[in-house]
């Protein structure tokens, strides 16, 4: 499994960046491949966001992202927030210390 991490500052209408990522999230959620997603907003702002999609790998992530869908709604987010963002694999967690 790959983790997509996409941080959000918007800079543009928030009402608007709402909607658009609403129409986003549906898009992304309903992918094959996509096991979830979820959108966090910095406590204390308005404007800051982090949206965390979980898929089954990354040939799905791909298929997705690469969709005429998708970029047709990523283009409307793009106008309104700036990005950072990557696709991120889980490291194994250490074994518990023996006490």
């Amino acid at each position: 499994m790959v983790t997509f991490v996409n941080k959000l500052n918007v800079h543009g209408d928030l009402g608007r960046f709402l909607d658009a990522k609403d129409r986003l999230t549906r898009f992304v959620s309903a992918q094959p491949g996509c096991v979830s997603h979820q959108t966090l907003r910095l406590v204390g702002t308005a404007n800051f966001f982090v949206e965390l999609s979980v898929w089954e790998d990354t040939a799905a992530h791909r298929a997705a992202v690469t969709s005429e869908g998708f970029r047709e709604l990523a283009r409307e987010l793009a106008v309104l927030a700036t990005r950072e963002q990557g696709l991120y694999e889980s490291l194994p967690e250490p074994s518990p210390a023996a006490a």
